[in-house]
């Protein structure tokens, strides 16, 4: 039991580690969805390095390479940014999806992105 107990708490400090070493920052604010081949998946999260799809992971290949567009609900208008990405995990209902190097025109929509909620977060506090 001791065992286990020890097990436990190392997993929670390797866990604690991966959060810190991740390069972006994840997003599970903005309303998203991301369009493959046609399908429309929901976007659980997403940060500048890639996304995590509520999808059947059965759709998707390990390392297969997606051309996918990513449709954001901005406070005026719909953003779709189209972009290219990597699975690079995948379990029960979840694929994982890395991005391809972002050009600096992507850099600037999804930066665009996090300027519309800030700056909705920021008129709702005044209001």
């Amino acid at each position: 039991m001791l065992q286990t107990l020890l097990s436990s708490l190392k997993a929670g400090a390797s866990n604690d580690r991966d959060l810190m070493n991740r390069r972006h920052p994840r997003r599970d604010v903005d309303r998203c969805v991301v369009m493959i081949h046609g399908r429309t998946f929901p976007v659980e999260n997403w940060s500048l390095g890639g996304m995590l799809l509520d999808a059947d992971e059965r759709l998707f290949g390990l390392q297969q390479d997606i051309d996918l567009t990513v449709k954001f609900k901005l406070r005026n208008t719909i953003l779709d940014i189209n972009h290219k990405a990597t699975v690079v995990r995948k379990s029960n209902g979840k694929v994982a999806l890395q991005f391809e190097v972002l050009t600096q025109t992507i850099a600037r929509q999804f930066q665009q992105v996090i300027d519309d909620y800030v700056a909705g977060q920021f008129a709702s506090s005044q209001a």
